[in-house]
């Protein structure tokens, strides 16, 4: 069995670093990410906008969230298989297609929320 490490403060410290290192590479190196950035500005807005109750915008944030973290784990899926092989292959386009769908869905849901909330306010 694996002996735990000790807690440090500098490896917490470095963990974050790390992720706001992959944060700011995914703002680079991917469009989709500022069309994500585009519709949670948008979304943000319309809330203050049109004065959504507490209940609504735990929704709208949840769903936002769901989206953000499908297509972080998208990009670094598609990172993987790219690693994995640059060639074209039918099992790793699968493994694409499959992960982008995530993100499809996981946006469809947003929509709709944002509809539901929205709409009525119309």
């Amino acid at each position: 069995m694996k002996k735990n490490k000790p807690f440090l403060l500098a490896a917490r410290r470095n963990s974050f670093k790390y992720a706001f290192e992959g944060i700011a590479s995914f703002f680079r190196e991917e469009h989709n990410a500022r069309i994500h950035l585009a519709a949670t500005i948008i979304v943000t807005g319309l809330s203050f906008i049109f004065s959504v109750t507490r209940m609504e915008a735990m929704a709208l944030i949840l769903v936002v969230g769901f989206v953000w973290v499908a297509e972080l784990f998208n990009t670094a899926i598609e990172k993987v298989m790219d690693f994995i092989s640059a060639e074209k292959n039918e099992r790793i386009k699968l493994i694409k297609d499959l992960s982008a769908a995530a993100v499809l869905i996981a946006t469809l849901i947003a929509v709709i929320t944002g509809c539901l909330v929205f709409i009525p306010k119309l």
